[in-house]
């Protein structure tokens, strides 16, 4: 009996033993996080395209959800969606890399693209988001600085945290008369539309922009259009602020330096910003930034009535006092690093081309003269063979008009 009892014992560890090496030699369980993952997001995305709250808090921590959901509420969405491209998860812990897609309802041709960071926990065998933030150095989403209120005009739809409805309905009274005002001097095919985000400091625009507060310190205003690139409005206090595709520019506005102006300068910024919106397919590497910001200063003033000394000061104080510029202005005098006083000059100078080309050829010519110069396939030679096929001159002869000009209405 012994013995059986001893080769029964045998015969048993034997098994357990070739269990367990069958066990170590066999294939693990799959790790299903990924495809997990990609659910969650997925979950997430329905839920904040149908509103759904509860759906919403069910793919996150209970805290962060429900104050992600809040700051969304108010955004008109048309899509939403998120593309994984990185994991790392440690047992029920992991962090992701996503780039967001979404289109404002209305407002949007194609998605605007977001680098986006997540942080997930795992419970009872499911993913949570714990967080969901811009990744590394990518600029804010409007939303990750707080709800979002929007207020609708008749041609804008203005976005804005931390400022009152009231604030952002007279941003969008302002846009409702720039859109007019940029389409009746610029007909050329285009949305017809603005969209203003209104953040609730200077900082709080630069998060936006992805870029240190100190560089829009005294700046109204900025466009940026589907990659994050900002034509910048200018410093002065009587105005504001490419590629050939267009999906989704915003006008973003820094609340500091706006909130100083005078009902004529908000409007002068708001029409130069929504001019930019308006030629951004028309702008390009060719055009140089002379042209792009001036030709938005002369949509700005079309209609304003003022005259050349009240709008150009800086440049009326050079050129009354014998230094007339020998040359247009550079993109390089455009810089933020540059003096408040150049970097004005350099607007006025470039206001002063267009209103010259206006003045001299006609506003069809000068319009003509922009596509052509966005048409070229590169900076060098595109002001030259515009000016050559659209005006008839040289760069020799348009800059000493331009300076005899400056002399005439500046002097």
């Amino acid at each position: 009996m012994a013995g059986r009892r001893s080769a029964s014992r045998a015969g048993l560890s034997l098994v357990l033993l070739l269990a367990a090496l069958v066990g170590c030699g066999g294939r693990a369980a799959p790790d299903t996080a990924d495809a997990d993952v990609r659910q969650l997001l997925q979950r997430r995305a329905t839920a904040v395209l149908d509103r759904d709250e509860a759906g919403f808090r069910a793919t996150g921590d209970a805290a962060a959800a429900v104050t992600g959901f809040a700051n969304l509420r108010d955004v008109p969405l048309a899509s939403w969606s998120y593309r994984l491209t990185g994991l790392h998860r440690s047992g029920d812990s992991a962090t992701a890399t996503a780039e967001l897609r979404y289109r404002i309802e209305g407002y949007d041709a194609a998605p605007v693209s977001a680098d986006r960071a997540l942080r997930l926990t795992r419970a009872a065998g499911a993913w949570h988001i714990a967080s969901d933030e811009p990744a590394g150095k990518a600029a804010d989403q409007l939303w990750d600085q707080g709800p979002v209120t929007a207020v609708r005009g008749e041609h804008s739809l203005v976005l804005g945290v931390g400022q009152p409805r009231e604030r952002l309905r007279s941003f969008a009274d302002l846009a409702d008369h720039a859109v007019p005002a940029v389409s009746d001097a610029w007909d050329t095919g285009w949305a017809r539309h603005v969209v203003v985000l209104v953040p609730k400091s200077l900082e709080a625009m630069a998060g936006l922009l992805g870029a240190p507060a100190s560089g829009y310190r005294g700046i109204a205003a900025v466009t940026i259009g589907e990659v994050g690139e900002a034509n910048p409005g200018s410093p002065r206090p009587e105005t504001g602020g490419g590629s050939a595709k267009a999906p989704a520019d915003r006008i973003i506005v820094n609340p500091d330096a706006y909130g100083v102006l005078g009902d004529f300068g908000k409007q002068v910024v708001l029409t130069h910003e929504t001019t930019h919106v308006a030629t951004r397919a028309r702008t390009t590497g060719a055009t140089p930034l002379w042209l792009s910001e001036g030709y938005a200063d002369w949509v700005g003033y079309r209609s304003g009535g003022r005259a050349p000394r009240r709008v150009a000061p800086e440049l009326e104080r050079a050129v009354s006092g014998g230094h007339v510029p020998a040359a247009l202005p550079d993109d390089a005098d455009f810089g933020f690093s540059a003096d408040a006083a150049r970097l004005a000059r350099a607007y006025e100078g470039g206001w002063m081309a267009c209103r010259l080309i206006a003045d001299h050829w006609g506003e069809v010519r000068l319009n003509d003269f922009y596509r052509a110069v966005g048409e070229h396939r590169e900076r060098a030679g595109a002001v030259e063979g515009a000016l050559r096929d659209v005006l008839h001159t040289t760069p020799q002869e348009f800059t000493e008009l331009w300076r005899q000009y400056l002399e005439g209405q500046l002097g």
